[in-house]
């Protein structure tokens, strides 16, 4: 019997077992996170390079040299490495139990809340000590966050969550740039700190907030497994024996913990808690050892730290050296946070279709006369209001008086220099109002508006750019800088976003991204600028109409004129581009240069309208709901009611803001920002239901 010989069979090399694999990848970060922390130590003013650096180790530099590296470099890059690592795992943890891959400090309003918190205290003139400012921010920290998962919802997608966030941290952050505004003695240096920046004196600061900063770390090691049961959905976790709500509240508020240890001792540094969690996220799917918390969790805090100190390093290496002080770290992470938000909106898969705004309603024809008979009546009462009331009463026969020519010279300085504040205000409202109808008919997505999608963001960087470095420009070269810097946003926003038909997502967190890109870019301009011009740019920004002229008011009655006429004559084309796709095709239009026509139009009124009377949010949010809820979708109604519920709330905002604490003044941005960001919350919990 032949025997056949076989070639026995050849195993392939063994591979890396799970956990060996990353065991691997976290030596790799550790080695990342000391690379960064020396290249740190080498960086500075002073003219301490490595070799001095290596010197104060081994107890052989001068004593100038040792204290440049004991005092300032190492507890900077100690600072940075304890922020990047409690924030990393605040971000991870905070993902896993509201399951949404966007929760962080950040979109949580955490941050916001703590800024304002230290705000009120600050504007009282009452100074803490470093722990008692920690537990401030953390009170701060943890309401906010618990209004935002309480009204986003967990599991009911991303853009609710950054929505509702986004307009909370609107809101308190014009609470507190109004109190810094108000107080700026009490609340000096509160705008830089706010920023964002690992700079220290000493290691007082590190020392005092490590404690707190462990204590949140162990905590969320000990509840790791129900972490993990929670990212199993509430069912399963319950399934498991895993106490639900006290859990994620738990979890919760030893994240708003960490994140006001990291407040307290290095300002805001914006998105970290954003960008490591999503870093981690893939090794997870590869390697096992980071599928659980207890994995994960060491690795978001190497991550955070490597987010850091990176941006610290990269800092210093662009910046020359006496600029690079002055820029807070903060910043840079915010500038790589909206570049990273814009990248995961376009990745994402949208599930909220761009759909009808409202329900159809047709009221009948009383209804809209008495609606715009109410609207005329109320903006001529706040109008002649906001003339005759300020710093000194007036009576209707001095205006007609002035208006003749005919006052005494008191009487004429104070309307002429209020009456172009009151014709600002109006214009604007108009403007902003008319900017968001045409956007949210544009785009079918109601919960669009120049001030979230980022045009007014870009407007303000092209105004704040000239302010602060051409502080007498005024009129038409503000506004030409504020359409160009809008114009640019625009682009971007509807660019990426027109892939897909302009859905809700896609379109909210690309806006929502290069605002944040955008607020990055004006916060540096303003740190980098002298005192005046910030003083400048900051008071420009709050909304007000403070020291405008008739040639201020120039281009945005321009531009409303402009964009009423084109609006009213193709309001029929808008009634159909905001029913859907197919319906204006069928009917022979050409959608995309309709669109486009109009949303230049939007970016021209809304870029005119910062430029005159500053950055005023929400306003083309609220006048166009609460159009359409008073009189239908009509666009031939929709429009005037819109311009003059906007032009109504603005003048309204900046009579009340320079007259209730007069003689101070709060600019009507903050003011429309207190009201509107209750009524776009509104809107959340009602689509919700």
């Amino acid at each position: 019997m032949a025997v056949t010989a076989t070639k026995p069979a050849v195993r392939p090399p063994a591979a890396p077992t799970p956990r060996s694999g990353a065991s691997a990848v976290t030596a790799v970060l550790v080695l990342l996170v000391a690379v960064l922390a020396v290249l740190d130590l080498t960086q500075g003013t002073s003219a301490v390079g490595p070799a001095e650096v290596w010197k104060a180790f081994t107890g052989r530099a001068d004593a100038s040299d040792a204290s440049v590296v004991v005092a300032s470099r190492l507890p900077r890059a100690a600072a940075g490495l304890l922020v990047g690592a409690v924030l990393g795992v605040a971000g991870a943890v905070l993902q896993t139990v509201s399951r949404n891959v966007l929760a962080s400090p950040d979109t949580l309003a955490v941050n916001a809340g703590s800024y304002l918190a230290l705000g009120l205290v600050g504007a009282t003139g009452v100074s803490l000590p470093l722990l008692a400012s920690s537990g401030v921010a953390f009170a701060g920290g943890l309401a906010a966050a618990a209004i935002v998962l309480g009204l986003s919802g967990l599991g009911t997608g991303t853009v609710r969550l950054v929505l509702a966030g986004t307009a909370l941290m609107l809101g308190l952050n014009s609470v507190t740039e109004g109190l810094l505004l108000l107080f700026p003695e009490q609340t000096e240096g509160l705008y830089q700190w706010n920023q964002g920046s690992i700079g220290q004196n000493g290691f007082d600061g590190v020392l005092q907030m490590l404690p707190v900063a462990a204590a949140g770390l162990v905590g969320l090691l000990l509840t790791a497994r129900r972490i993990d049961a929670l990212a199993l959905g509430d069912d399963a976790a319950r399934g498991l024996g895993v106490p639900v709500r006290a859990t994620r509240v738990t979890v919760v508020t030893l994240a708003s913990l960490l994140s006001a240890a990291a407040v307290t001792l290095a300002g805001p540094i914006g998105f970290v808690g954003l960008c490591a969690p999503a870093l981690v996220r893939p090794l997870a799917r590869r390697f096992r050892g980071f599928a659980r918390s207890r994995g994960s969790l060491p690795a978001a805090a190497l991550t955070g730290a490597v987010l850091v100190l990176g941006s610290d390093v990269l800092l210093r290496a662009l910046v020359p050296d006496d600029l690079s002080v002055a820029v807070p770290t903060g910043v840079v992470t915010s500038l790589v946070g909206a570049v990273f938000l814009v990248a995961t909106a376009l990745r994402l898969r949208d599930t909220g279709g761009a759909g009808a705004p409202d329900r159809l309603r047709v009221p009948g024809r009383a209804a809209f006369l008495t609606a715009l008979a109410v609207l005329v009546v109320a903006l001529a009462g706040v109008a002649v209001a906001a003339v005759l009331i300020g710093d000194s009463k007036l009576l209707l026969g001095d205006v007609a008086n002035w208006a003749q020519g005919r006052a005494g010279r008191t009487v004429s300085f104070v309307l002429d220099t209020r009456v172009p504040r009151v014709l600002a205000a109006l214009c604007a409202g108009a403007a902003l109002a008319l900017a968001g109808t045409l956007v949210q008919a544009v785009t079918r997505n109601p919960l669009a508006d120049p001030s979230v999608l980022g045009v007014s963001g870009g407007a303000a960087l092209g105004a704040v750019l000239l302010v602060t470095t051409a502080p007498v420009a005024a009129g038409w070269s503000i506004a030409g800088a504020a359409f160009a810097g809008a114009g640019a946003a625009a682009v971007v926003v509807f660019g990426l976003a027109a892939r897909g038909g302009f859905q809700q997502n896609r379109l909210v967190l690309v806006g929502i991204g290069v605002a944040s890109g955008t607020t990055a870019t004006i916060s540096l301009l303003i740190v980098l600028t002298d005192p005046f011009n910030a003083t400048k740019a900051l008071t420009w920004l709050s909304g007000s109409t403070y020291g405008r002229s008739l040639p201020d008011v120039v281009p945005v009655a321009l531009a409303l004129v402009l964009g009423t006429a084109v609006a009213v004559a193709r309001r029929t084309e808008l009634d159909l581009v905001s029913l859907d796709e197919d319906t204006p095709r069928l009917l022979g239009l050409r959608l995309a240069p309709g669109r486009l026509g109009f949303l230049v139009v939007s970016v021209l009124l809304s870029a005119t309208a910062v430029a005159c009377a500053g950055t005023i949010g929400f306003v083309g949010l609220v006048a166009p709901h609460a159009a359409r809820a008073l009189v239908g979708r009509r666009h031939v109604r929709v429009i005037p009611v819109a311009m003059l519920l906007g032009a109504t709330l603005v003048c309204a905002a900046d009579l009340l803001g320079r007259t209730v604490i007069a003689p101070a003044q709060v600019g009507a941005g903050l003011m429309t920002a207190v009201i509107g960001t209750p009524y776009f919350l509104y809107l959340l919990v009602r689509s919700r239901r």
